[in-house]
């Protein structure tokens, strides 16, 4: 059975987190979290990234995910935000539907290591 990396392609992968960085810088609410980030080497890892969670042969080398979300503030809301955009991008990209639920469930599991404030009650 391929990996989910085999079903999606390194070359896709590399396009799918350059359009993920496009959608984004384009929402008003997550632009800010970027602002003074060297975006060609946080684009490098998270394509490591998102090559390791999909089973391929990069070795993600990056700092500890809480370690490097320490101290932005990300809300509830905002890490939705980011993670609807990525399972967006990977649609449009033609993912299929198990891969994307893949990533669904990495990005839950790793959801408490980045999150600082909860997102906010519904009202």
């Amino acid at each position: 059975m391929a990996s989910y990396y085999e079903k999606v392609g390194a070359p896709t992968v590399r396009e799918v987190v350059d359009q993920f960085y496009v959608v984004a810088l384009d929402d008003p609410d997550l632009k800010p979290y970027f602002d003074g980030v060297d975006l060609a080497r946080l684009k490098r890892h998270m394509v490591m990234l998102l090559c390791s969670v999909l089973g391929g042969p990069e070795v993600y080398e990056g700092r500890d995910l809480a370690d490097a979300h320490r101290g932005m503030g990300i809300t509830g809301e905002h890490y939705e935000k980011v993670g609807g955009a990525l399972v967006a991008v990977l649609r449009e990209h033609g993912a299929d539907e198990d891969v994307v639920e893949h990533v669904v469930t990495v990005l839950g599991q790793v959801r408490d290591a980045i999150v600082e404030q909860p997102a906010e009650a519904a009202g």
